[in-house]
């Protein structure tokens, strides 16, 4: 497994396609890892260099967690690492913070971001629906340090089958998927670290973001995402959004031929 090292950490992180071609960095949601892109990218690749990682806490890589870290810096560590000199930075949920975070932090090195179901660093908290705080409180009474993969269970039910549906209404063959796209994380449910935030944050600076922005959203994800990505549209500079249908905060893993299709038109259109 491919492995790159940075002060405090050794992240996992893989490639595909030609080294010359237009390169894409694909940043993994919080309930899931660099796998969670295994559906897009054969076909990324036929037209671009695709590269994607784990952060820190997340899948294959690891970390020291007395070492304090920037994810943006991360990110540009691997562009680096792979000879890459500027890229569309394409980032899910948690992911999608760091892509804007990445485009603010290095506007020389990102041509264009996508964001899918994400909220910009510095975004309020909101309140959240009672079926949703309902949820959460079942998820804050997991202890992790008890039964992690129990909590990795539940968060991925949370999140990938959203507030608005059951699991039951839910393509099985899918829910399986958002399990095991989560349960490597296990291995990281105590971790701590010091993780240093952009400053200003990107949602006092989202008007400084030049580049062209794909905005995405599942329609069942939770009320703080769709109010986020409503946000975003009116506030990032060149920016598309898409609501995709019958999904929530996963739709290129739930509907993947469908989000891959969205994305080479938007990259195609932008000449990215």
């Amino acid at each position: 497994m491919p492995m790159l090292t940075v002060p405090g950490a050794e992240l996992h992180y893989e490639s595909a396609g030609r080294a010359s071609a237009p390169a894409l960095l694909l940043v993994p949601a919080g309930i899931a890892t660099l796998r969670m892109w295994d559906e897009q990218i054969d076909a990324l690749a036929d037209d671009h260099f695709v590269a994607r990682y784990d952060p820190r806490g997340f899948g294959g890589t690891h970390h020291d967690e007395s070492v304090p870290f920037a994810n943006h810096a991360d990110a540009v560590a691997v562009l680096d690492h792979l000879g890459i000199a500027e890229a569309t930075v394409i980032g899910a949920s948690r992911g999608g913070r760091i892509t804007l975070d990445t485009a603010l932090a290095f506007p020389d090195r990102v041509r264009g971001i996508v964001t899918v179901g994400s909220e910009p660093g510095g975004f309020p908290d909101l309140p959240l629906t009672d079926e949703e705080q309902r949820r959460f409180d079942e998820l804050e009474a997991i202890d992790p340090a008890v039964d992690a993969a129990l909590l990795m269970r539940r968060e991925a039910d949370v999140w990938a089958v959203g507030p608005l549906r059951s699991a039951a209404s839910v393509d099985p063959e899918f829910v399986r998927r958002a399990h095991e796209l989560n349960a490597p994380n296990a291995a990281h449910a105590t971790d701590d670290g010091t993780m240093l935030p952009l400053e200003p944050s990107a949602y006092e600076r989202l008007g400084d973001v030049g580049v062209p922005a794909l905005v995405t959203v599942g329609e069942y994800d939770l009320s703080v995402i769709l109010a986020a990505y409503d946000h975003l549209l009116a506030h990032l500079p060149n920016a598309t959004g898409v609501r995709v249908a019958d999904t929530a905060h996963l739709p290129s893993v739930e509907h993947p031929a469908e989000f891959t299709r969205v994305l080479l038109d938007w990259l195609g259109r932008h000449g990215l």
